[in-house]
């Protein structure tokens, strides 16, 4: 049976959550366009596993209306009771580059104990590249969980801004060596005498990755 919008449709309007969670799937077998539409009712499905698909998929769907999917996400992250939810929507204001979302973001990422939610926010705002969340990156980088952690380094170098170089540098000795290939990936992106002069040190890293990173510089 080929998948139509009218097929699709009806699989979003079933009372069986499986059948919706199957439509929203097909939705990217359909024109782009007609997904978006189709999406929406999906996005407020009473079921988590099915808003949880459909938020995710408005990180490409989203381009067909960038502000109508700044409006739907933004309520997602605001609104939604589960914090999957809400992370899939920090994760598509990110990879849509809403920068209008970032005091949204900010915001959750101060009040929420979920260190999902979190975690998305960070690499959102690492995509997002705006210089306006130094200050929140900043704060991540002393979280007590270390995978934020890791991510604010990441962040902190997509957003380019030299003011990360001396809150980075002090990781070039870390123990874990994922932090190190980070900060030699985010020192790449930064650049500057303060920069080379620690990768030089990375390039002798024990670990070949870490090594390897740096030298690519």
């Amino acid at each position: 049976m080929s998948i139509t919008p009218e097929s699709v449709e009806q699989l979003l309007n079933s009372e069986d959550f499986g059948d919706r969670l199957r439509a929203v799937n097909q939705l990217r077998q359909l024109e782009p366009a007609i997904a978006y539409n189709l999406i929406q009712s999906a996005i407020g499905d009473k079921n988590i596993r099915v808003r949880y698909a459909a938020v995710s998929q408005m990180s490409t769907l989203g381009t067909q209306n960038r502000s109508n999917a700044l409006d739907v996400l933004l309520d997602s992250l605001r609104n939604d009771p589960e914090p999957d939810v809400k992370a899939a929507a920090a994760d598509a204001l990110g990879a849509l580059k809403l920068t209008e979302a970032l005091e949204d973001l900010e915001q959750l990422y101060n009040n929420t104990s979920e260190w999902l939610i979190q975690l998305s926010i960070v690499a959102a705002l690492g995509e997002m590249g705006d210089p306006k969340a130094f200050p929140i990156l900043e704060k991540a980088l002393n979280s007590e969980h270390e995978l934020i952690q890791t991510m604010a380094i990441g962040a902190l170098g997509e957003l380019g801004d030299k003011r990360a170089l001396p809150l980075l540098l002090p990781y070039v000795s870390n123990a874990d060596w994922q932090v190190r290939y980070r900060v030699a990936q985010a020192l790449v992106r930064l650049g500057g005498e303060q920069a080379e002069a620690a990768l030089k040190i990375l390039a002798k890293d024990e670990v070949e990755q870490v090594a390897l990173e740096a030298k690519g510089a």
